[in-house]
Order: C-alpha cells, then structure tokens, then sequence
C-alpha cells in the first residue's frame, strides 16, 4: 500500500475512535487539572487569607497582666481607655520615656520604622526600585546628615531622654519578634534596633514636610521667565485686604464687603527688581514636575503646611474659662501621623502630666495640655530654604566654587550608597558647598535638565535647630513659662497659641528663622533663586525670639491662626513673601466674634467643634456670583445661547457658599475654577527659545504653565483677577472678562463630565476623601485576603482648600481638639482613624466615624475620670 492509497474501512473506522478517544482523553485532562487549579487557588486563598489573619491577630499587643523589660526602676502602669489611648504612670521621668517608646511601639512599630527610612533615603532597601528616586532625593536633602550632627551636639540630658524612649521602643520591639507586624512580614525584613537618631530622623519628617519650599522657588522662576514681566505681581501677592494678623487692632469682619479692596504690594515686595533667568536656563517644567511627585512623602503623602488653632478667654465662654482649639492640616495616611497619648511622672520635680497627641518615633507630646497649660500650632510658612546659583569651575574631584569673599573653595563631596531590594545599589556623588558654617547640598542631581550649579541652604543644616526635646513645654507651669521654653525651638517654625489656669490666653511665632543681608537693615527674600555671591541674600542671624510676632490678653479676648499672614505692616523682619490663603483665618475670627461678641453668646466646645467643621467658603461664594453676572453678561453668541449655562448661573446666583456634598453649585465652582487657570496663562506665554512667533502661535500642545504655578496665597490672586478684571490678562480670543469667566464655566462643565441636568450634580461625586495604607492598598488580593477595611476608600467630602475644615482627596485635619479650662475631663479629641496600625484590632478605624461626621470624644485626665474609661490595665515591671 502506498502513501496514496485509501485507508481501509475498519482502519478508518479504527483511527477515527482513536482520534475520538484522544479527544475525550484531553478534554477529561483538562477539565481535572481546571478542577485542581481552582481547588488549589480556593485552597490558597483560604490558606492565604488564614495566616494574613493569624498573622495579624498574632501581632496584636499585650493589653493586660504584666510583662517584665529591662531598665525599668519600678513598675509602670498602662491603662488603655475605650479607644486603645494608653494612659501612662510612672514614678521617674526615665521610666515614663521608656514606656513611651514600648507602648508606641506596640501599635505603631511599622509606622516608626517607615518613617525612620524616609528621612535616612533607604525605603528603596524594602520596598525596591521603585523608591530610588525618592532616597536619591533623601541623600541629596542630607537629613541624615542633619541628623548626624544634630546628634553629636545635642546636650547630654537631652541624648538620655532620647536613649530611655529608644530602650522602650527595642524592649517592644524585641517582644514582637515572633509575631512582627504584617508590613514587615510582607516586605520579609526585620527591623534594626531604635537609635536616638531615628528620633531626630523622625523630627526631620515633620520639619521637612512643613517647610520645603525651595520647589516653588523654581516653579515661581521657571513661570516668571515664561510670561510677560507686567502680569508677574498680579499671581503672587503678599498681602491681602482679608488678612487679620493675631496682634492687629479689633476690625468688623462681620460687616458685609461689597468691593475687593485694592492692596498694593508690600515694601518687600517692590524691592525684589531682580533679574530672572530666560526661558532655557530654567529647570524644565519636566524636571519640577517629577521633583514635586519625588517629594510627596510616601508614607504621608502631600503633606503641607496647613492647619487652625484659636483660643478665646474666658469672657467670652459658658465656663468663664479660656477655651483653645487646633486641628492641624495634614496628609492622611493609614495609619494617620498622630498618635494620642496621656503621660505621667509622679516624683518628676515639679510633677508632668501631659495629655494630647505625640508624633511615633519622638517622646512626650507635640499638642495638648498639661495641669496648667494648653497649647497648639499651625504651621508659620516662614522661608527657611533659599537656593543659591553657584560659580563653579573644574570638575570632578577637582571642581571648586566661588565663595563670598571671592576666593574659590574645593566641592565637598559625600558618597552616598542605596541599597536596593531587588537591585543593584545605586552610589551618588553628593557634592556641596559651604556658606558661612552651613553645608549646602548641590541639587542638580536631582534636576537633569539644569544647566546651573545650585545649591540649598537650609535651617536644618544648623545642627542647633534640630531640637528633638519637648520636656519643657509639656512641664511649663503657665503662659509664660510655656513661651521661654519655646525660645530654644530650632524648629520647623510654628503659630503657637496657648492659655493657662490663671485665665491667660496668648499667641507667639516660634522657631528660627533666618535675617538675610544684614540685622540692621534686612534684605527682602528673593522669591526665586539668587547669586550665590549676592551679599544681601546671606544668612546672617536669627529673628531675635522676642522680635517674633506675638500677642498676649488681648483686649477682645480672642486669638487665630490659620497659616495666613500674622505680621503687622510695620514689621520690620521678612519672615515670607508666601503666606497662605486668608480664608480660613478670617472665617474663624468672624465666626468667634458673631458668636462672642456681636451675640453675646457664650461659647462651649460643641460651639468650637462646630466652627473646625465649617464648610463656607466665601472665596467659592464671591466667585459664584462674579460667574453667574458673567454668564449673564456674555456676548458671545455660544454663550448666550447655551441654556445649560444659563441653568448654572440660576443655581450660582442662588447658593449660600456653603461647601456641601449634596449641593450643584460648589460643583460647577470648583470645575470652573480648574479650568480658568490655563484659560489665563496659556495664552499669555511666551515663545521658547529658537521658536519664532509664527510657531509659537500654531503649537497645539503649550507646555501646562498651571502646573508651574504653585503659589499659596494662589486662591487670593485669582479672587483678585476675577473682581478687578484687569485687561492685560485677556487674549485675542476673548474681548471681556465676561466672555473669560463664560468660557471657564462653560470648559468645567465639559472636563468635568457635567450631566445634562446640572441640578442633578453632587459636590460629593467629585470632591472624596480616600486614605489608604501605603503597602496594604497596593494588592486588592491582599485586601481580600484581610477581610476587614483597611482604608476609607472614596467617601464624599464637605468642605475645600479655603474652608475652615480645610480638605482634599487625600489631605484634611489629622486631628481635632478643644482644651476645656473649665474641667480638663470636658477637654476632647479625635484622631482620624484610630490609636492603632493593625487591622485586626478594635482600634484601627474607630474614629473615623466621628472624624467623618464632625462629632469627638472626650479626653480624659484626671485619675478619677482615667480610671473610669480604663478597659484594659498592663504593669510594665523591671526585669
């Protein structure tokens, strides 16, 4: 039989059963081995989710009984209240300190030790590439440097506190080492021992969050080379007509304004004719858009300056008692950056009993009160960055700067290695130059598109600002005492307002803040980067502490801050040309004197509680208004056509200002107001280099000059453009600001996915809050396998950047609080999320709630009202 001959009948039929056979064979194969993979991965996923839980049930601390640690004098007594808050009594400051450390530990262990590693540059060592950018950014800042010095100047009582809390926290730690906390066992590391200088480290967290600013600086000259010199002073203004300084004379701020008053720029401000570098010779746009996302603190990420604090005297109370509020602004995070406790040493001389809310990783308490003091802060904004453009020559091992005097100084160099998970290590090159005795890093590193050498001097640089003790102020017997103890403060510079149980209220800036050029005559801030050889841009002292804006007893009986402008107009020292938007200042100040003063009403927390949630905004009020005339106004034929637009002027013109998740209006504000920005810049930049007028005006893709602008006091400028409508921001295709504003409305409307009912528009579809935890919201696998919340996820949110509760998607209070003189047990505060990392516990999410719905919780303090919350008591004894 050849190739080609028929296969016979019974070996077809033969080869047909068997190819049938086949069939059945790998279809029955197939479906068993599908059978066994989703029996597998159902069996791992309960195995999965079994030791995830275990795991996380295994880490949760030791509430009760007792357990021996060694450096103890005498036992300690823990009681945790109805939120997990650790009541702490101790018999010797030393033994306080150390279970301070132990008990922080306990449910905050991960979080110390992430925090530790974003200041030192070597979260890339567990959590791998990804992160390099971030340490190289780390290692150039040098706060581990800081550190460093910080630590080998730092008094010996003040290193022995620090080394008691860090015996505490390795005493915790060194209990956990079998059941670690997930994070750590996910990330399959261990922690290293806790050092005095992880709690510098951890201070530096906080310093850097709130006083970066040399970013903006290059924003701010990368924009101002990029448009017309005459439109400049109109996007930064320094001072506005809303702003109410704490020691300025009473003002109505409930009298009704009609206009908006036109302030002119301050002396300082005039006196900054300095040249700016041409479009080219700036960091590119690029550039200072990956440094603003390199900066985001991964574990609190877009921390900013931001908060509110207030105290009113007791004329002005239900109690005749003073009463202080604060809730400081900050990114949330799981868990949030505070962390709540209440500390006691018996046999300390002159006895401390603190209670409030301390930062993990830091001893004592940050905000809060004792026996006789109350006090809080918001941040000051005050420059304390400036980045110079150095002369340099050579290169290498061989390349020197020009210092001051005219001589040329060898580039300091610091090798710096990241380790990294997964990866090879990266080695930099940290070069440097020194002004005066300040080490200034050199940041070109980190900005590839930047041809000039620059440098940044900052205050941490200074190792005398690196002030990790809070024993005296949490001791302080009164006001007074409070302020001197703030006067050796290195910083980050802070609005501090307090009262005392002799009746006192008062408000002090503290923290040092450097005099440029000369003491006797000091030289503006140069809003953008100076020469390096430019004598009035040296740093030359401190603003002597009591020169520092500051008020006692006022006549009217109140005090606020809100992150805006505090010093008067005759103040002699610049302290920034950038303070934040005056909204929530002059909220706060109107609402406590229609409550105190106009009304005679006397004030209660509730009444405290009830203006840190305050959704108005008048900012998004006069706006809406201004748009509503706008539409009203248009001329062109799209516009006055368009009858949703008209729909959203009716419902503009009819708001009440209140930032409100139900509401239409806020919706079509804030839409409008994202889109008049580029509305106004782009139009206005000019051609880059090489690129003729006929090209710069057919480029389809503009670079995003908004972005550039990143200017704090941002909202003022624009309520300013919008009610003055100066012509000179108004391009070809626009006649009249009418037509502008028309545009932006009609533009948010669109980009923000309006529905054709603008009615049926909700605040709260577009403006959440969601806070999410840094490794568990990466995996949704992982979240399953926990079974529980391990974040918020997308809740609508009340409220905006100008409210006094002052939200963003990720960013709102971190905490509230209101010090009651009255009867410190009626004294309240929440956290945002709870006292605990660990999802498992009952202290994880427990305050969210309340966070969410503007209620709170008392604060207990006497022993009497402790011993009533108490739920749980653990005796930490000697070992």
């Amino acid at each position: 039989m050849t190739l080609y001959d028929p296969i016979p009948a019974d070996d077809a039929d033969s080869v047909s059963s068997l190819t049938a056979l086949r069939r059945r064979i790998f279809f029955r194969t197939v479906a068993v081995l599908t059978v066994l993979v989703v029996v597998g991965t159902v069996v791992g996923l309960f195995a999965g989710r079994h030791w995830v839980r275990q795991a996380l049930k295994g880490s949760l601390p030791q509430l009760d009984g007792s357990v021996a640690i060694p450096g103890l004098s005498v036992a300690v007594s823990v009681q945790r209240d109805a939120h997990g808050v650790p009541h702490i009594r101790a018999a010797s400051l030393d033994d306080l300190l150390m279970a301070q450390g132990y008990v922080t530990a306990q449910d905050r262990l991960w979080q110390m030790d992430a925090l530790r590693r974003h200041a030192a540059g070597s979260l890339a060592e567990v959590l791998g590439a990804s992160l390099v950018a971030h340490d190289r950014l780390q290692r150039t800042l040098q706060l581990r440097a800081s550190a460093d010095r910080a630590l080998a100047t730092l008094p010996p009582e003040q290193l022995h506190l620090l080394e008691q809390y860090a015996e505490g926290v390795n005493a915790s730690m060194e209990a956990q080492r079998s059941h670690l906390p997930l994070e750590f066992r996910i990330l399959r590391y261990e922690p290293s021992p806790w050092t005095p200088r992880d709690s510098i480290l951890v201070g530096l967290v906080m310093f850097q969050d709130l006083t970066n600013s040399f970013s903006m600086e290059l924003s701010r000259e990368a924009l101002t080379a990029r448009l017309p010199a005459h439109l400049i002073a109109d996007l930064y203004p320094v001072e506005t007509w809303r702003d109410h300084p704490p020691a300025q004379p009473v003002v109505d701020l409930t009298a009704p304004q009609t206009d908006i008053p036109d302030v002119p720029l301050d002396e300082s401000q005039s006196r900054l004719a300095r040249p700016v570098a041409p479009v080219g010779e700036t960091a590119s746009p690029g550039d200072l858009a990956a440094l603003e996302e390199t900066l985001k603190n991964p574990v609190c990420d877009g921390c900013f300056s931001g908060s509110n604090d207030w105290v009113v005297s007791g004329a002005h109370t239900a109690t005749g008692k003073p009463l202080l509020s604060n809730d400081m602004h900050l990114a949330h995070g799981v868990p949030g950056i505070w962390y709540q406790a209440d500390l006691e040493a018996s046999t300390l001389t002159g006895g401390l009993h603190v209670t409030g809310v301390s930062l993990p990783g830091v001893p004592f308490v940050i905000v809060g009160h004792n026996e006789h003091v109350a006090w809080g802060f918001t941040n000051l904004g005050a420059t304390v960055q400036d980045v110079y453009i150095e002369h340099m020559r050579g290169a290498g091992s061989s390349a020197e700067y020009q210092a001051a005097d005219g001589g040329w100084r060898p580039v300091l160099h610091q090798q710096e290695t990241i380790h990294v998970k997964g990866g090879k290590d990266v080695v930099l090159d940290v070069q440097a130059t020194q002004h005066g005795a300040a080490v200034t890093p050199v940041l070109t590193g980190i900005l590839p598109s930047e041809k000039r050498t620059l440098s940044l001097r900052w205050t941490i640089y200074d190792p005398a600002n690196v002030t990790p003790s809070f024993l005296a102020m949490d001791s302080a017997v009164d006001g007074s005492s409070l302020v001197n103890a703030f006067s050796t403060f290195g910083g980050p510079a802070q609005n501090l307002v307090y009262a005392d149980d002799q009746g006192h209220i008062g408000y002090h800036a503290v923290g040092r803040i450097p005099i440029r050029g000369s003491v006797a005559a000091p030289a503006a801030i140069s809003p953008v980067p100076s020469d390096a050889l430019d004598t009035t841009q040296e740093w030359v002292a401190n603003i002597p502490y009591d020169k520092l804006p500051q008020a006692v007893d006022p006549p009217n009986g109140i005090l606020a801050t809100a992150n805006a402008r505090v010093t008067a107009d005759d103040y002699p020292y610049p302290i920034t040309l950038d303070w934040s938007a005056p909204y929530r200042n002059e909220r706060i100040w109107k609402l406590l004197s229609e409550r105190s003063i106009a009304t005679k009403d006397h004030l209660t927390p509730s009444d405290m509680l009830a203006i840190q949630t305050d959704v108005y905004s008048d900012l998004d009020h006069v706006i809406a208004e201004r748009l509503a005339y706008a539409i009203d106004h248009a001329s062109k034929p799209d516009f006055t056509h368009d009858k949703r637009l008209h729909q959203a002027a009716d419902l503009l013109r009819d708001w009440n200002g209140s930032m409100d998740t139900d509401a239409a209006a806020p919706t079509i504000v804030s839409a409008a107001r994202t889109a008049l920005w580029p509305l106004l810049l782009d139009p206005q930049a000019l051609p880059q280099p090489g690129q003729s007028q006929a090209e710069h005006a057919s480029d389809t893709k503009p670079e995003d000059l908004a972005a550039l602008y990143t200017w704090s006091n941002k909202a003022y400028a624009e309520e300013w453009l919008i009610m003055h409508t100066p012509a000179r921001w108004l391009s070809s295709r626009y006649s009249n600001w009418d037509d502008l504003l028309t545009a932006a409305v009609a533009r948010g409307l669109v980009e923000g996915h309006a529905p054709h009912d603008l009615s049926t528009w909700r605040y709260g579809h577009i403006h959440t809050v969601d806070i999410e935890h840094p490794i568990y919201g990466q995996s949704a696998l992982l979240q399953r396998l926990i079974g529980v919340p391990i974040g918020t996820g997308d809740q609508p949110q009340s409220g905006d950047g100008t409210t006094i509760k002052q939200v963003g998607h990720t960013f709102g209070p971190s905490e509230r609080f209101t010090a009651d003189f009255a009867n410190f047990d009626d004294s309240t505060l929440n956290l945002v999320l709870g006292e605990s990392s660990n999802p498992a516990s009952p202290w994880f999410l427990d305050q969210w709630h309340a966070w969410y719905h503007g209620t709170t919780f008392s604060l207990p303090f006497s022993h009497a009202a402790v011993d009533a919350a108490t739920t749980h008591t653990l005796t930490l004894t000697p070992r």
